[in-house]
């Protein structure tokens, strides 16, 4: 049991990073499905440096820079330019799945260097991994792990506890009242839209570098998608964004699990579950909510000063 869930905390790990930058991002009144576009680049960009620098903090850096571009290019076409924010996140999509498959296709068979695979291998934390069950399900991991769980904790404290992230999430439910206040507010959007599509670009490198460190186009495979789902199960809120992400992370797996276990079960189901799970908690997450758990309340709605 004790494997399983770790391993499960392993394949939420991505879809943990680009979760909780979609959930920055909506809070500032953005909506930006291009998540799956964002987590290519930081795939491809973080792939490419790990290759050939060998350096494990420049292919994050890398990564970041790559998810952080797209974010940028969303932030110009819908907040200076006012595009529609669905129609641009598509494109993102888009744009980045060629970007990617432009990139990637001289690097295709190619593995990480082996300095930064061991960098990144797994390492058990001091006093902490020998918990007993808590220790080798969550403190037993490699080092991307353990920067996922900082990060739910320091977007849990900047959102619900600091001055700037209750003026992002002003921003987000009532932009002409939070311009009229002072607030900056498309200083606040380009901030965050950038610093989530930053997370997203780290969620594809964990996949490229770390999961799979061979590279191939297909890596991110949907799982933006999921995000952006996931965002809507966790209430807009990290710490239940960390809860999600490991219940689909062990929804990612479980089919193989199974077949490990000698069921007999199609390849083709099995890579149908995490999709058919996430149609299932997006309905029953979409119905009644309280006032806390709703989105914000002026999400995808573009704003210019002079229409208030």
């Amino acid at each position: 049991m004790e494997v399983f869930l770790a391993s499960c905390i392993v394949a939420g790990t991505p879809l943990l990073f680009a979760t909780v930058g979609e959930l920055i991002t909506e809070k500032s009144g953005s909506l930006n499905l291009g998540v799956e576009g964002m987590m290519l680049i930081g795939a491809v960009m973080g792939f490419t440096v790990a290759y050939n620098s060998g350096s494990p903090w420049l292919a994050l850096a890398g990564a970041m820079l790559g998810g952080g571009g797209g974010g940028l290019l969303f932030a110009i076409v819908t907040v200076t330019l006012r595009a529609n924010q669905v129609v641009t996140g598509l494109t993102l999509t888009i744009f980045g799945t060629g970007f990617c498959k432009f990139v990637g296709q001289p690097l295709l068979g190619l593995s990480v260097p082996a300095e930064v695979s061991s960098f990144f291998a797994k390492k058990s934390l001091p006093l902490l991994g020998d918990i007993p069950f808590l220790g080798p399900v969550f403190f037993r991991q490699d080092i991307f792990v353990y920067i996922s769980y900082v990060t739910v904790i320091l977007a849990a404290i900047y959102l619900y506890k600091t001055r700037p992230g209750l003026n992002m999430r002003a921003v987000g439910e009532n932009t002409a009242a939070a311009d009229a206040s002072g607030i900056n507010v498309t200083l606040h959007k380009y901030l965050h839209i950038i610093i989530g599509g930053m997370l997203c670009g780290l969620g594809g490198a964990y996949l490229a570098v770390i999961r799979v460190p061979i590279w191939q186009e297909d890596v991110v495979n949907g799982r933006g998608w999921i995000a952006v789902a996931l965002v809507i199960f966790a209430s807009w809120n990290p710490i239940k964004a960390l809860l999600g992400a490991i219940l689909f992370g062990g929804l990612s797996i479980a089919g193989l699990r199974l077949q490990a276990m000698g069921f007999s079960i199609s390849q083709y189901l099995v890579d149908m579950i995490p999709y058919v799970a996430t149609i299932v908690i997006v309905i029953i997450s979409t119905r009644k909510r309280r006032k806390e758990s709703q989105p914000p309340a002026d999400l995808s709605n573009n704003y210019f000063r002079e229409e208030r």
